[in-house]
């Protein structure tokens, strides 16, 4: 699901960004989920290809990481818990399951942060939502990243469009997706991933149970 080259590295099969965000850990129900968030370099490629950040911002925030490698290295570790708020948080309401208090609060903590960088920004005689990119000490806010995602979350729990979100019937995947098919009978993260495998495993089987 995430190749070696750098450009296109994630597969973006959310909908939105939220989704893709908790898409950042592969095979979930497998024995042995794959982790493809393991360094700051790897939020920023994700970020990036997600629109989340612009060319200029990843390489400030590069830069920043470079110099204060703890403060990446905490940036990093909120990014996870984050991701695993909102997992169980969705998967919760998908299963209709209590929330956990905790995950509220992780994702309520980080949606504070990031409301507190929103903006009013004009642009071409109106105006639109926009992200305050400077710190006191005018450095790049290392957990910028973040905020974009915090937000989707929010607005995602809030929206009829809950009801849409799904997890892959692909077998191990645990991928979510917002299904927004007319009839609402999407079933993978990609048909021609996790679909073409188990249409391949089901034909298998019925070829092994004929055979006997």
């Amino acid at each position: 699901m995430v190749s070696d080259a750098r450009a296109g590295r994630f597969e973006l099969r959310g909908g939105i960004p939220s989704l893709d965000f908790v898409n950042t850990v592969g095979s979930r129900l497998r024995d042995r989920p794959r982790e493809y968030l393991r360094s700051y370099g790897d939020l920023l490629d994700w970020a990036r290809q997600a629109g989340l950040l612009t060319p200029a911002e990843e390489e400030s925030l590069s830069r920043r990481a470079t110099l204060d490698p703890e403060g990446a290295h905490e940036a990093l570790s909120r990014a996870h818990i984050l991701r695993e708020a909102i997992h169980r948080v969705v998967s919760a309401t998908i299963g209709g399951e209590p929330q956990g208090e905790s995950d509220l609060s992780a994702l309520n903590g980080e949606l504070s942060v990031a409301l507190s960088h929103l903006r009013l920004v004009p642009t071409g005689g109106v105006y639109g939502l926009g992200w305050d990119w400077e710190e006191n000490d005018g450095g790049a806010p290392l957990d910028g990243p973040l905020w974009p995602v915090a937000r989707s979350a929010a607005e995602l729990l809030t929206s009829p469009r809950l009801g849409r979100v799904k997890v892959c019937a692909g077998e191990g995947c645990g991928w979510v997706f917002l299904d927004e098919s007319r009839n609402g009978s999407r079933r993978w993260c990609d048909s021609r991933d996790c679909g073409n495998r188990e249409r391949v495993r089901r034909h298998l089987a019925r070829k092994r149970t004929s055979g006997s």
